[in-house]
């Protein structure tokens, strides 16, 4: 499983670790992956997701997962996640 944003893309960054005697060792910088399943108006059905605790406020404050995908690049989204915006896609439209 890859350590990274199904939403985002935000991957694990390079750095270094400074001990007291300013001495540099290399090291990663994990992001904060959480397993979470968010419900979609649209297609009435809870969607699994492995997002960062940061992607997961964006989707808070943008108003749920349709109006996150809606406004998201899919340059960005995984192939899991761009096959629901998509599916979210159609479903508004055949509302309409």
């Amino acid at each position: 499983m890859s350590r990274r944003c199904e939403l985002t893309g935000t991957g694990p960054m390079v750095g270094n670790n400074s001990s007291h005697a300013n001495n540099k060792t290399k090291r990663r910088y994990l992001p904060n992956l959480n397993d979470v399943t968010l419900r979609s108006e649209a297609l009435k059905r809870g969607i699994k997701l492995r997002i960062t605790a940061a992607a997961l406020r964006s989707v808070d404050h943008r108003g749920g997962l349709d109006a996150y995908l809606a406004k998201a690049k899919d340059s960005e989204l995984s192939p899991r996640a761009l096959k629901v915006k998509n599916e979210i896609a159609r479903a508004i439209s055949a509302e309409a």
